[in-house]
């Protein structure tokens, strides 16, 4: 996992970058928790996902938001940390011209994020989206949303009620060709145990499978 910086929009920024040897290989991006909630991008959750992501053939970037580990600034109240989640894409992009897909994935805040950035760059064609906060945060901004994706909680999240995703998924599944894969982990709460966090990462694999095999088909059918 080689250690990159990169330019952000307030300083250098710290990553963990996997390059695919598949020249039009499938990029992804991972987003960590709350900056000021120990969220750093070695969270347990976000390397589960980036491992997957790894060993699905993808290009994979997890990095660490300004103000954390070794990424300068300051925290921005989710403003700044939008647009460092923009200058890791753009970084993604610059390695990978020829990409053949972009996906974005988020845990707890980073899935606010994530979501943040789904509305600002159109080229993104699939997300994944844990412990989404619903309840802490308004996604109104997600009308219309601009692509189908996985979202993931659990049934005992002390932090955010399951019934407020649960409304959220609803209301994007009103919405005219999105279909969200909405899955809620049993006995999990908002921090996922290391056999949690394994169950998190095989449903977000399965999905990305499933859309992966469904672009596939809809390209030779083409």
């Amino acid at each position: 996992m080689p250690e990159v910086m990169f330019a952000g929009p307030d300083g250098r920024l710290e990553g963990r970058y996997h390059h695919a040897k598949q020249s039009n290989a499938p990029v992804a991006l991972v987003l960590h928790p709350h900056p000021l909630h120990g969220g750093t991008m070695n969270n347990r959750v976000v390397h589960a996902l980036y491992t997957r992501f790894q060993n699905m053939g993808f290009s994979t970037l997890r990095f660490n938001f300004r103000g954390v580990g070794r990424s300068q600034g300051r925290y921005d109240g989710g403003i700044g940390e939008i647009s460092d989640a923009a200058a890791a894409l753009d970084f993604l992009q610059a390695v990978n011209p020829n990409a053949s897909m972009l996906w974005v994935a988020g845990y707890s805040f980073g899935s606010y994020v994530g979501m943040q950035l789904l509305m600002r760059r159109p080229e993104i064609g699939g997300f994944v989206s844990i412990a989404a906060p619903a309840s802490h945060y308004d996604f109104g901004f997600l009308a219309p949303c601009p692509c189908s994706g996985l979202i993931l909680h659990g049934a005992d999240d002390e932090l955010v009620p399951e019934a407020s995703v649960r409304k959220l998924v609803d209301k994007l599944n009103t919405q005219r060709g999105i279909k969200i894969d909405y899955r809620v982990q049993e006995g999990a709460g908002h921090v996922f145990t290391a056999e949690q966090t394994e169950r998190v990462a095989a449903a977000a694999e399965d999905h990305v499978h499933t859309m992966l095999n469904r672009a596939r088909m809809a390209m030779a059918a083409d």
